[in-house]
């Protein structure tokens, strides 16, 4: 036996710098230090997969108005990407057969680059979504392969440990996104700086996978390890492995209610997870009113209390060997402080309150899910462990699909993120920068209705002010001109006439033959009677209006808009008076414009936004009982001291079946 061990142990040797960079197999189980240091590897692997996943979250409120993306746009191209995701994790099932390390390399350099090079420089949304894609297939290839390999390394008894260890990276991924985000981001902060960062930190990842990383050969991998106890076992049991066999019709062997009921369980449970991932500076910049850079800190509070929530519970998981209990402790603590968090939506609430808050609900998740991803892995290992990539591409899968159908309804539960994300910043930003020529136009309405219904008006007033002037000189004039007209159009048909009627000093003093010639003049009998007693009368006003006869005359073609001018007197005196804050507001008109267009639906989702929110986590807390209902059916005893029965039962088992190898 020991011969056929010490064979195993002989990793593989080939040569060139390709062919190590390539071959990846090792033949033997590692000892716990490399052991480690591959595990440390894998999780550092998963924090920059998912840092690029993730990063767009900490920048939302400044990346859709850059880009044109509607709310709506942005979360149902977020579903189609978690959609395609699904089938990137269906594809890592084949790492069962291909090996796992080389798809983790080969993903993150692509993702790198795309992070790096390509998503920055793009200037609109569909070519930005359709880069963003490239990074959600190779995260759902992630999802799968990176947890095989965490299974691979570590036995059942510390796999609780080891599976909140891996956890940690997809929480340390939105972690980083978070504090690079809180110490980074500004007033003048461009998105695509956030992602110019983390490219650069993919590809310090991917050089420490393409030189560090490895897996375990097929004949190892393929077999179940309780305790590092059964680590001999395993490598003289994997020489007479028929790893074809224990291969065949993957999905029928792995899909069973078990699998797939739980993978649906934790799914829907990871709802809250989910949300807070990708809209949570969402919610807490326009429901609570935090800026963008607080929102991120918030976040701190929120993955760090995650990260540390998942270590511990893995730990204490494995020490007392149960995990149903945590689960349950997890999803049920959880969901009780979900809805408090979501009895503080609509009321003003601190910073700290809200980040201890959502702090306590991360803690709670940990403590279900770490536990969860070690009962899930033993689950599958009770069907074939030679097909653990299998079942956790059936899990990633179905993650991804009910991911994909959540960001479908969330649009339509919570409408108002909409006009909030879309338009809210700008209308609070123009709101407070203007809130003069606001103030100046509420209090002004019939002067800016009167402004924009006579725009012509005004401008022949700007472009003809000597005409105006003009009119101003000669406005008495120009109100007896209309007073007398049908006088001074007598007078102009008979300028003779009236010249020697203008030679008598007296009315009674003219001929009568002359005078019955006026009267005919003017119209005869009664009409041309009064015009003549109406110039006699007038005489001084009439003698004006033809005194200034060329000047009235030069004004005649306009006399429309003088008309109307005169009409409307008072408000080109009030024109004149507030003229520099109609300059001022003429200089904000777009920005008031869009206030106008959009500032009632803004106005309006903000008080919608925090019903609308409610009704969503209300969504998340029956998740959370409905994930408790389905814990029964997975692998794992309730009690310590069953389970320490069961691992004292296999050390038995573990001895009798090396006592048969070593007679062999």
């Amino acid at each position: 036996m020991s011969t056929a061990v010490d064979e195993l142990r002989k990793d593989d040797t080939g040569s060139g710098v390709v062919y190590r960079l390539t071959h990846r197999n090792l033949n033997s189980y590692p000892d716990m230090g490399p052991r480690l240091v591959q595990l440390m590897i894998v999780v550092l692997i998963t924090v920059a997969l998912y840092y690029e996943l993730y990063v767009g979250g900490s920048v939302t409120t400044i990346l859709l108005p850059s880009l044109g993306m509607s709310f709506t746009f942005y979360v149902t191209a977020l579903a189609i990407g978690n959609l395609l995701g699904a089938f990137g994790s269906l594809l890592a099932g084949l790492s069962d057969r291909l090996g796992r390390a080389n798809l983790v390399v080969g993903g993150l350099l692509l993702t790198g680059l795309a992070t790096l090079f390509v998503i920055p420089q793009m200037t609109s949304k569909w070519p930005f979504i359709v880069t963003t894609f490239l990074v959600g297939i190779v995260e759902g290839i992630a999802l799968v392969a990176t947890p095989a390999l965490i299974r691979d390394f570590s036995p059942q008894t510390g796999r609780a440990t080891a599976m909140g260890l891996w956890t940690t990276g997809p929480v340390l991924g939105s972690l980083v996104v978070s504090m690079v985000g809180s110490a980074t981001i500004t007033a003048n902060t461009q998105w695509q700086t956030e992602y110019r960062i983390c490219g650069v930190v993919g590809l310090i990842v991917f050089v420490v996978a393409l030189f560090g990383l490895r897996e375990l050969s097929p004949r190892l991998r393929d077999q179940l390890m309780v305790s590092l106890k059964d680590r001999v076992l395993i490598e003289a049991r994997a020489k007479g492995i028929d790893v074809e066999a224990s291969l065949r019709n993957p999905w029928k062997q792995m899909m069973k209610a078990d699998v797939i009921v739980s993978a649906i369980a934790i799914s829907i449970m990871l709802l809250i997870y989910y949300t807070a991932v990708g809209f949570g500076t969402v919610l807490l910049t326009t429901v609570f009113g935090f800026s963008l850079k607080d929102a991120n800190g918030i976040g701190n509070w929120q993955w760090g209390a995650n990260a540390i929530g998942l270590i511990l519970i893995g730990v204490v998981s494995d020490k007392v060997r149960v995990r149903k209990p945590f689960m349950v402790l997890g999803a049920l603590g959880g969901a009780i402080a979900t809805v408090i968090f979501l009895g503080r939506l609509g009321h003003h609430t601190s910073y700290y309150e809200v980040a201890l808050l959502l702090a306590l609900i991360s803690l709670f998740l940990a403590f279900a899910y770490a536990p969860w991803m070690a009962s899930f892995t033993e689950t599958v290992e009770a069907h074939n462990p030679a097909l653990t990539a299998t079942g956790l591409a059936i899990w990633g899968w179905i993650l991804r699909i009910v991911v994909f159908l959540a960001f479908m309804v969330l649009p339509q539960v919570v409408n108002s993120a909409n006009p909030l994300v879309s338009y809210g910043a700008a209308v609070q930003k123009y709101a407070t920068q203007d809130a003069t020529q606001l103030a100046f136009a509420k209090a002004n309405g019939p002067l800016l209705s009167f402004v924009s219904s006579h725009g012509s008006l005004i401008k022949f007033a700007e472009t003809h002010q000597q005409v105006i002037a003009t009119a101003t000189k000669y406005q008495v004039q120009l109100g007896d001109a209309q007073k007398y007209a049908a006088e001074l159009k007598v007078i102009e048909a008979n300028p003779t006439l009236f010249q020697q009627l203008a030679s008598y000093p007296s009315t009674s003093a003219i001929p009568p033959a002359l005078l019955a010639q006026a009267v005919q003049a003017a119209g005869g009998g009664a009409t041309g009677q009064a015009i003549l007693a109406t110039i006699a009368e007038n005489q001084s006003a009439i003698t004006g209006v033809i005194a200034v006869a060329p000047e009235l005359t030069s004004l005649a073609p306009y006399a429309t808009q003088l008309s109307q001018i005169a009409a409307n007197s008072q408000y080109f005196t009030q024109l004149q008076a507030d003229a520099p804050q109609l300059a001022a507001l003429q200089k904000v008109a777009p920005e008031l414009g869009f206030l106008q267009q959009h500032g009632a639906a803004v106005l309006q989702a903000s008080k919608d936004s925090p019903s609308q929110w409610q009704t969503w986590y209300w969504i998340c807390v029956a998740a959370c009982v409905l994930f408790i209902l389905s814990i029964p059916m997975m692998r794992g005893r309730w009690s310590p001291s069953k389970a320490k029965s069961d691992e004292l039962a296999h050390e038995a088992m573990v001895q009798e079946e090396l006592k048969k190898l070593t007679t062999v």
